[in-house]
């Protein structure tokens, strides 16, 4: 059976392929704006990962496992995606400097040989250090923050500023690596 990343993401990527190396890409072009969120995380990241999914699902034929994810950051009751400027990031990271928030991601395995869909849902909490202003500006330049939920990247130059986590590091990074291969075992799919 071929196995498809429904993503674009090099981290994704990265961390599917500690589990196998025989998958290909094809970035899915769901558009994320149809899916509203009413506050409720986890619906909010499987309704993203579903969209995804079934995306690139009505391009592609034959026995095929297709493997989506979406994340987010949930800090202080905001939703934090991408930033849409340095502006943005550096007011993701200071509301984030000497907190815990929680990053949820959705995952959805589809089989359109069985036409079997399984999706879930991972929160990690993450706790921040106390940053200065310095520090922020300084990461921001990195040009790092730019393409992250929530403005950093856990397994990059924010490492430092992570004082612990509670969960699933993978899952902070962009794909809980212990849940996805538990859903792709469920479905009796052997890699």
């Amino acid at each position: 059976m071929d196995i498809i990343l429904a993503s674009s993401s090099q981290r994704r990527r990265e961390l599917l392929n500690l589990i196998t190396n025989k998958f290909e890409i094809i970035p899915s072009n769901f558009d994320e704006s149809t899916v509203s969120f009413e506050g409720k995380c986890r619906e909010y990241v499987i309704k993203l990962s579903k969209g995804k999914a079934l995306e690139v699902a009505d391009r592609v034929k034959g026995e095929k496992l297709i493997i989506a994810s979406d994340t987010i950051v949930f800090n202080n009751e905001n939703l934090m995606l991408k930033p849409k400027d340095e502006k943005e990031a550096f007011n993701m990271l200071k509301s984030l400097s000497d907190n815990t928030h929680k990053v949820y991601s959705g995952i959805v395995v589809l089989n359109l040989e069985t036409n079997e869909m399984l999706s879930d849902a991972v929160c990690t909490e993450v706790k921040f250090s106390k940053l200065t202003d310095d520090q922020i500006l300084e990461y921001i330049q990195t040009k790092e923050p730019m393409d992250k939920s929530g403005a950093y990247g856990i397994q990059g130059k924010a490492a430092v500023f992570i004082e612990k986590i509670n969960g699933c590091y993978y899952n902070v990074v962009g794909l809980p690596l212990n849940r996805l291969n538990s859903m792709i075992n469920e479905m009796g799919v052997n890699l």
